[in-house]
């Protein structure tokens, strides 16, 4: 299995049990997101672009089964240079919290389409932000329609954008039919499950993406939000569990359920070279 969203937090106290951790909750491996740039960071947190960019690649050398994230703030004045540094250095994705600055902002587009012409897939921050300031209305899912402007983007919204679940769902199947309609448009957004939905609205959450009738099956993550320093596995097989039991009751597949805890995520690193046909619902059908 695979966690597709593990930050990295200040310190290295996690190092010697990271790995072992994650493998006592069932993860082969999984996404390690950076510490975060000067807008969301801490005290404690690293002060420079460069120091957070060689601690992320130092921590992702644990094991080839980790990728990094690497974790801007894409209205920082040298951020362009930050992207093609970090892409040099062999990162496999981005990270992108919109706490200050809604996702269309034409400055951020400019970063947007740079991680997209590198090849390189984005993991947003989408729904409640837990950041003790006024930022989640930059988060809400509608958004990032914006994003339909990106050529060739790779991008996934993490926590299923709880509280906005039905909202997020809704734009993916406009994308969906954007993509479907367009292939050359060549944009994919993806579905990060990561809690997110506290557990009374789980259940709810996983039957409408489920059951809402648009081709999710190849297009879901799941992801623990565990950090490197306390790899909480408990949580994350209570996670695992709680999200089977339900897909199970939901009439889900042990092959898409494979998909959702490993080969969606390999095919959102490009890890994978399947080819998927996907089916958009239609006015009328």
């Amino acid at each position: 299995m695979f966690d597709g969203h593990i930050h990295i937090s200040p310190g290295n106290e996690g190092r010697d049990t990271l790995i072992r951790k994650m493998r006592q909750a069932g993860m082969d491996g999984g996404v390690l997101l950076s510490q975060p740039p000067p807008c969301a960071a801490s005290a404690e947190t690293l002060k420079t672009w460069q120091e957070r960019l060689d601690n992320l690649l130092e921590w992702s050398r644990l094991s080839s089964r980790l990728y990094p994230f690497f974790w801007i703030d894409p209205l920082e004045k040298n951020a362009l240079r930050q992207v093609h540094s970090a892409v040099e250095q062999g990162i496999s994705g981005f990270k992108v919290i919109c706490d200050y600055f809604e996702p269309g902002d034409r400055r951020a587009m400019k970063i947007f389409q740079a991680m997209a012409d590198a090849r390189r897939p984005i993991l947003f921050h989408s729904g409640i932000l837990w950041d003790g300031k006024p930022s989640s209305m930059y988060n809400r899912p509608v958004l990032f329609e914006a994003l339909l402007r990106v050529r060739g983007l790779k991008f996934a919204m993490a926590h299923i954008s709880w509280p906005w679940c039905d909202e997020m769902l809704a734009v993916y199947g406009k994308f969906l039919n954007a993509q479907t309609s367009n292939p050359e448009l060549d944009i994919e957004l993806f579905i990060d499950i990561t809690p997110g939905t506290p557990e009374i609205y789980r259940r709810e959450a996983l039957t409408k993406l489920f059951k809402i009738g648009y081709d999710v099956d190849n297009n879901v993550i799941f992801g623990s939000d565990c950090s490197t320093n306390q790899y909480n596995f408990f949580w994350t097989k209570k996670w695992v569990q709680y999200d089977r039991r339900i897909m199970r009751s939901l009439g889900v597949s042990s092959r898409v359920m494979d998909k959702v805890f490993s080969g969606n995520a390999r095919r959102f690193l490009e890890l994978a070279s399947e080819k998927v046909r996907k089916q958009a619902l239609r006015a009328g059908e």
